[in-house]
């Protein structure tokens, strides 16, 4: 789980603390705003799939026009982040990087510095049923079998729900329901190796 970075709350004690109380008011009100009449459905797993499996969820979603692979969905991240070697071959360089003094924690409470931060357009799915927000970027300088890590944020932004037992997540769009399929074969790379022994 990766935390701390820059969330909907803030970064100070006072304004995490504020929306704290914000959000304990209004849990057990009744919701005001309209239903949305769309229905998110799951049938059976591709053919393709070999089950049983526990392999991560990873997509290729476009950011900024440029396929990206190996991009990790983590619901427990709190923020996105794109790691510095994808970075600079998708022809960016540091000085285009908002300055971020806020540190990111990650599975053993290390600390790791962000570079900076940018914010740059994700499409997912494919026309006409796909979606793209510009989402803001913690760009990291840590050596990872991933290239992106898409976090709670990503998720909130374009109302995806994924799904890592289908290798799919689904999205509502204008035109319906989008889809995103993950890469079984390449989810599985990845996990293999992320494991100290390579197996």
């Amino acid at each position: 789980m990766i935390s701390g970075g820059p969330t909907v709350a803030g970064t100070t004690r006072n304004s995490q603390k504020a929306n704290a109380r914000e959000v304990m008011r209004i849990v057990g009100e009744s919701s005001k705003r309209s239903k949305s009449e769309m229905t998110l459905e799951f049938g059976d797993p591709d053919e393709g799939l070999k089950l049983p499996q526990d392999d991560p969820l990873v997509i290729t979603p476009a950011i900024r026009n440029y396929h990206v692979m190996r991009v990790l969905v983590d619901n427990g991240a709190f923020m996105d982040i794109l790691f510095h070697d994808i970075f600079i071959r998708m022809s960016y360089n540091d000085s285009q990087l908002t300055p971020s003094d806020t540190p990111i924690y990650g599975f053993n409470h290390m600390e790791y510095k962000v570079e900076g931060e940018i914010q740059l357009p994700v499409t997912i799915g494919e026309e006409p049923r796909e979606a793209t927000q510009i989402l803001n970027f913690q760009v990291v300088k840590v050596s990872s079998t991933y290239n992106s890590i898409m976090g709670r944020t990503w998720i909130h932004a374009f109302k995806v729900v994924p799904l890592t037992y289908h290798m799919v997540l689904k999205f509502p769009t204008r035109n319906g329901v989008g889809e995103e399929k993950g890469d079984h074969k390449m989810a599985h790379s990845c996990y293999v190796a992320l494991r100290p022994d390579g197996t």
